[in-house]
Parts: structure tokens; C-alpha cells; sequence
């Protein structure tokens, strides 16, 4: 009778297996969460650490042109802001022209070796910008349509001395604002005087160049 009754009789799961693989569930779901709270702590590590790093990169590239441009800023014949170098248009050129003043020159060659030096380890390039004032260009001048043209020419002609002086030319282009971003008031010839300005900067250069030139390195090497 005895035997009938206990041979009837199912045995049960133990409850600390039932337990264990819940246990052991929760486990697995801490974990998957635990590694994605860790991988998000280091993307964002690591994007903080690329801004840190781009910061002293940009500071210490700022640095080193106020180095090489010490001279020319402490005789007080450009300005550099934000990385932009300015040259006031009455030293390098007469009104309404756009052929270089001797001092204009000198300038620039004495400008051309420290940017040259500037670029050669970084992948930019040097954009040459000629603004001008809102006054019509002299109407006895023919060379010159309008302050577009005239800006336009200034930046080529101080592009060109660039070249000359030893700055590559895949490294340096033109480009002309006319009268279109002052920096002074044109009511007055003293602000009129401020606009009429080149400024130089240096710029990424251009993806497909940047490819292109790396193309031209290897097959050197």
C-alpha cells in the first residue's frame, strides 16, 4: 500500500535551482547593462578627450604663428586675430592700385619663410583675402571695373609674391571680398583706411588635394 502511494507521487524541482536561474538571469541582464553604461562612459571619455585635444592643438597652432610672426607684429606691420594675419592696404599699396610698395614687398618676403615653415606640417593652406572700401574706384583709373576688381588683384598680386618669395603655390590662393565685410565705419577716411586691407589666413585644405598630394608623396618615396 505504501509502495502504491509513494510510487504515485511526482518528485519536485529542488527551489534553489529555480532560483539559481533566475539568479543567474538577472546576472546576465545586470551585465548587458553594466557594459553599455561602460561603453557610453568611454565614447563620451573619448569624444571629451578628442575636443581636449583639438583645443590645445588649435592653441598651440595659434602659439606657434605669434612666434613666427613676432617681429613684424612688435614693429606693428600686421595684426594677427584669431589667426588671421592683416596687413593694412596703405603698406602695401598706393591708392587705387595694385602693384606693391617697396615696403609692401619686404613685407611679405619677410612673412613668406615663417608660414611656409608654419604649413609644412599641417594639412592647410594659405587664402589671401583683398577687401576694400565703399568709395568708387577713381574714375581716371580704367584699369579697374570696381572695388571687386580691385581687391580681386591685390590678393593675386601678394599671392603671386608669395610664390616668389618661396611659398609653394598648392599651398596659397586668392580670393576678393570688395567692400562687402568691413572691419571700420566708412564714414570717415580713418575707417576707410582699415578697410582697405589684405588678410591671410590658413585654411584646411581642400579634401581632393589633401589626397592628391599624399598620392604625390608616396610616389616620391
Amino acid at each position: 500500500m505504501n509502495d502504491e502511494i509513494d510510487g504515485g507521487v511526482e518528485p519536485t524541482a529542488p527551489v534553489w535551482a529555480a532560483f539559481g536561474d533566475l539568479m543567474a538571469a538577472l546576472l546576465g541582464a545586470f551585465v548587458l547593462i553594466l557594459v553599455g553604461v561602460i561603453g557610453m562612459q568611454l565614447e563620451a571619455s573619448t569624444r571629451l578627450a578628442n575636443e581636449v585635444k583639438q583645443r590645445q592643438i588649435e592653441t598651440q597652432r595659434r602659439k606657434t604663428l605669434e612666434q613666427a610672426l613676432a617681429g613684424p607684429l612688435a614693429a606693428g606691420r600686421v595684426t594677427l586675430v584669431n589667426g588671421r594675419i592683416g596687413i593694412s592696404g596703405n603698406v602695401l599699396f598706393a591708392l587705387n592700385s595694385d602693384q606693391l610698395q617697396p615696403q609692401g614687398r619686404e613685407l611679405l618676403k619677410s612673412l613668406a619663410g615663417p608660414l611656409s615653415a608654419y604649413l609644412r606640417d599641417r594639412d592647410q593652406i594659405l587664402m589671401v583675402s583683398g577687401f576694400a572700401d565703399d568709395q568708387q574706384v577713381h574714375a581716371g583709373n580704367r584699369r579697374f571695373a570696381d572695388n571687386w576688381e580691385l581687391s580681386a588683384e591685390r590678393a593675386l598680386t601678394v599671392t603671386r609674391a608669395f610664390i616668389d618669395a618661396g611659398v609653394p603655390a598648392q599651398s596659397v590662393f586668392a580670393a576678393a571680398f570688395g567692400s562687402e565685410q568691413p572691419v571700420s565705419s566708412n564714414a570717415d577716411e580713418t575707417g576707410r583706411a582699415k578697410n582697405r586691407r589684405v588678410e591671410i589666413a590658413a585654411v584646411p585644405r581642400p579634401a581632393s588635394s589633401a589626397r592628391a598630394q599624399t598620392g604625390a608623396h608616396d610616389g616620391h618615396e
